[in-house]
């Protein structure tokens, strides 16, 4: 992954490419792969409409995606990484594993950090959300055009501090969870108690701890809470 790293763009796409724009000497062609029809026509109709890009195949099935690239020999793939027969994600580390220098733009919905760093793995060229604006997909096709063994990706950096930031400790100790899971099955305190085999008064701090940590002040709001947080399952 470090070599990797090494040709990360987190900026500005649109600048980042202007240098490979200037030594395309003829048009990119481009080859798209998604599933939904109004992205891949959208997609195939705003990029052809581009003077140095050329759509050269499209299709909406991941299986038809390598023998496309066999016939047509684009410059780069487009790639939805959800596709209603094959994992994108997979496909697109076959292709790589066959077409070394071909430029892999992957597409994916928003908030995919694990999706992200998958698709650095792989060896794709860029990632890109379904919502980016067209001028950061255009500029992605761009930059995986000239510079197809680099990886760029908006929000890579926020991506990776999340990534390296230590897990958040759970809400509940394992005892307050036991509680809680006791006062959805409707014990009462003194039941509590018993079943904790701890005195009256233990059972009662265990509850208000958990009241506490809940920003509940009864049962119900307790309980409420929990199912929000997904600490208890409802039956």
């Amino acid at each position: 992954m470090a070599a990797r790293l090494m040709g990360v763009q987190t900026q500005s796409w649109v600048q980042s490419v202007a240098g490979g724009e200037e030594a395309m000497s003829e048009q990119v062609k481009v080859v798209v792969v998604d599933g939904h029809t109004l992205v891949r026509f959208g997609l195939t109709g705003l990029a052809g409409q581009e003077p140095d890009l050329e759509i050269v195949g499209a299709s909406g099935l991941g299986a038809e995606a390598m023998a496309i690239v066999a016939t047509t020999r684009p410059d780069v793939l487009v790639l939805d990484s959800v596709l209603p027969d094959v994992d994108g994600l997979q496909v697109a580390r076959e292709i790589r594993d066959q077409y070394s220098e071909l430029g892999i733009v992957l597409l994916a919905s928003d908030g995919q950090d694990a999706v992200l760093f998958q698709a650095l793995e792989s060896g794709v060229s860029a990632f890109v959300t379904n919502t980016a604006p067209i001028e950061e997909v255009l500029a992605a096709i761009r930059h995986a055009a000239v510079a197809a063994t680099s990886f760029t990706a908006t929000g890579l950096g926020p991506a990776m501090a999340r990534r390296d930031q230590p897990p958040a400790p759970p809400l509940l100790s394992p005892r307050e969870a036991e509680v809680l899971s006791l006062l959805g099955q409707g014990l009462s305190v003194r039941a509590i108690a018993t079943s904790l085999c701890v005195s009256l008064s233990t059972a009662k701090t265990y509850v208000a701890r958990l009241y506490e940590k809940l920003e509940a002040s009864n049962r119900a709001q307790a309980i409420m809470r929990a199912l929000k947080l997904g600490l208890l399952e409802s039956s």
